[in-house]
């Protein structure tokens, strides 16, 4: 099977101008932008033919460029990581049996997250999309619950019915825990890694829908697929120990540092 992994990068980030050019203190000192981290994860994944990093901005071209990566110019037109892929797939006329989608603001996601999914991608062929989860450990909740308190937007939330089939996404923390009841152990929530594998198919279809009232309301790419009826496998993976997040917002940077040196 054929695997591309695709990084799309944008400039005018709504909550964080700039986004994929921020650097980031490293445990030995040095600084890397978070571009490039991402780049040095979807390096370190088994199995994949070859990465590209997507973007219309030529800042973030020549940065890329200038550690090694490969780049594809697209569209400034592409609404969300999902177009600029479908939009990347065709100006490249890369021909691909999986596309994988790493989204440039996860510099913590661990290479064997998207092996994981790409396996689960293998296992099922009639999979048509498929994207990460992780169960929130106590910490990690508890940032989701701070941020929204001060009405900041941590990160997203997914539930997903008995088969791992997606019933909805959520920038709120879904399911609802009454704080008095919120357990030690086993928390019901599960964290969306923004991470997308696609059949090309469902790739080129995505982009013939309209966006929809659900992915408009929670700013959500994904929901385009479900609110047309597409079947979105929420594939569980396992952090083992380490601590994941997102750069979404300014405040996010020190947590991020500071899980870097927690690793060395």
């Amino acid at each position: 099977m054929k695997t591309v992994i695709l990084i799309p990068a944008r400039y005018a980030s709504t909550r964080y101008l700039g986004k994929p050019l921020v650097a980031l203190d490293q445990p030995d000192g040095t600084r890397k932008t978070l571009i490039e981290m991402t780049w040095d994860v979807a390096r370190q994944v088994n199995g994949v033919d070859a990465v590209f990093v997507a973007t219309d901005d030529d800042r973030i071209a020549d940065a890329a460029r200038a550690f090694g990566a490969d780049v594809i110019m697209t569209a400034e037109a592409c609404e969300n990581g999902t177009a600029r892929c479908a939009d990347a797939l065709t100006r490249a006329g890369i021909e691909a049996d999986l596309i994988v989608n790493l989204q440039g603001d996860a510099p913590l996601t661990p290479a064997w997250f998207l092996e994981d999914l790409i396996a689960a991608m293998q296992d099922d062929p009639s999979a048509q999309v498929a994207t990460p989860v992780l169960q929130c450990d106590a910490q990690t909740y508890a940032m989701f619950v701070e941020d929204r308190q001060a009405g900041r937007v941590g990160g997203t939330t997914a539930v997903f019915n008995t088969k791992g089939h997606a019933l909805y996404f959520s920038k709120e923390v879904i399911p609802y825990i009454d704080p008095g009841k919120v357990p030690d152990t086993d928390i019901p929530v599960f964290h969306h890694v923004g991470v997308y594998a696609y059949r090309p198919a469902a790739l080129a279809q995505y982009t013939t829908f309209p966006e929809g009232t659900l992915e408009t309301r929670e700013g959500l790419e994904q929901l385009r697929f479900l609110e047309n009826g597409m079947t979105v496998a929420c594939v569980i993976v396992d952090a083992k120990g380490r601590v994941f997040w997102e750069l979404n917002n300014p405040e996010d940077k020190p947590r991020i540092e500071k899980a870097l040196r927690d690793m060395t």
